[in-house]
């Protein structure tokens, strides 16, 4: 089974309907027919989370978690050996720290990362990438 790990990027490309949005959509139903596996890292859900909260309100950010809760998501905790990866990431990748644990779990993971992002370039070698 396909393995897929989301990041604040495609959670968002989906809810707002924008680039990338069919592609999320896709693999999104995928998981709902049991064809495919989603995680996401708990940092990267509040990213989500706080990043609709300061664009759109309480309303907006609390519509898109019970969005994303009604899909086949494991959220995964931020424990000590993918907290170790995303600093090794962060340290020498220009990425952000969140960006740098949703690059974590997808290797943890032996995942896909979906995003479209651009910022993940530079861990094309370390971990695959969808782009969207």
């Amino acid at each position: 089974m396909k393995k897929y790990v989301l990041d604040s990027y495609s959670l968002l490309a989906y809810a707002e309907n924008e680039k990338g949005a069919d592609d999320v959509g896709n693999i999104l139903i995928k998981a709902l027919d049991n064809k495919a596996e989603l995680f996401l890292c708990v940092v990267n859900w509040g990213e989500m989370y706080y990043i609709a909260l300061r664009e759109g309100g309480k309303e907006r950010a609390e519509l898109y978690k019970n969005t994303f809760a009604r899909y086949p998501i494991t959220i995964v905790e931020a424990n000590e050996e993918l907290t170790l990866q995303a600093a090794n990431y962060k340290a020498f990748h220009k990425i952000s720290y969140a960006d740098a644990f949703a690059a974590a779990l997808a290797k943890y993971k032996k995942a896909t990362l979906v995003t479209g992002d651009k910022e993940f370039k530079s861990l094309e070698k370390e971990i695959k990438i969808r782009w969207i």
